[in-house]
């Protein structure tokens, strides 16, 4: 097995799915005793989202490079940033380290461009929903993608950083995603892409009406077939 990084801390909760799916699919895959030679820099996420808030990015890409590079030091043969958003600086890091940083957004592409989806909605927090950085990685496999709703955007926000960092999981964001991807369902989209690492906390991927892409479990997944290639 090769041994691999996780940029995490993102929130943690987020990160600890990625240990759990990574090691429950190293345990399927091979039995035993095995699981997966994993290092991680758990980040103190108050002070990255403190440079997010005012989008700093230059302040934010500080800490994760550093990250990048020390679990590059450390014998990471590959790498993963445990965040959807941080995506934005998905190239500062990648370009600090000479080991594979693993796209969140090119893995999500590849798996829906593998099941033969060619349009979608992204649902995730407002810079996720509505910049380049990650809408154009999913073109570029082929699918169309609604416009970003920004109401939706906006309390997307709200839900997570008010409540899913913390810990929280509340039965009126459980009813309102519920509500919205049922709404969504009916725009003439083959798919969603839930494009927030802690979303899953509150959406049953698999009770929906359109097929649920979980960015967090694919990119784990992906990380997985790294580290056994």
């Amino acid at each position: 097995m090769k041994k691999f990084g996780l940029i995490g801390g993102l929130s943690w909760s987020s990160t600890a799915r990625y240990y759990e799916i990574i090691n429950k699919g190293v345990a399927r895959r091979l039995g035993g005793f095995h699981s997966a030679p994993l290092v991680i820099e758990s980040l103190d996420f108050a002070e990255v989202a403190r440079c997010t808030t005012a989008e700093d990015w230059d302040c934010a890409s500080g800490p994760l490079i550093a990250a990048a590079k020390r679990l590059e030091a450390a014998g990471a043969e590959g790498l993963v940033i445990c965040a959807n958003s941080m995506h934005v600086i998905y190239e500062r890091v990648a370009e600090a380290v000479s080991v594979p940083v693993l796209h969140i957004a090119e893995t999500v592409g590849a798996k829906m461009q593998a099941d033969g989806i060619k349009s979608a909605a992204i649902v995730g927090t407002r810079n996720v929903m509505t910049e380049k950085f990650y809408r154009q990685r999913l073109v570029s496999c082929g699918i169309s993608l609604l416009p970003p709703d920004m109401e939706l955007a906006e309390r997307v926000d709200k839900i997570v950083y008010e409540e899913l960092v913390l810990g929280k999981v509340s039965r009126e964001s459980e009813r309102f995603m519920k509500s919205e991807l049922t709404d969504i369902a009916k725009q003439q989209v083959q798919a969603v892409v839930l494009a927030c690492t802690e979303l899953e906390l509150i959406v049953d991927v698999r009770a929906n009406v359109l097929p649920i892409y979980d960015s967090t479990t694919i990119h784990a997944q992906a990380a997985l077939d790294f580290i056994l290639s």
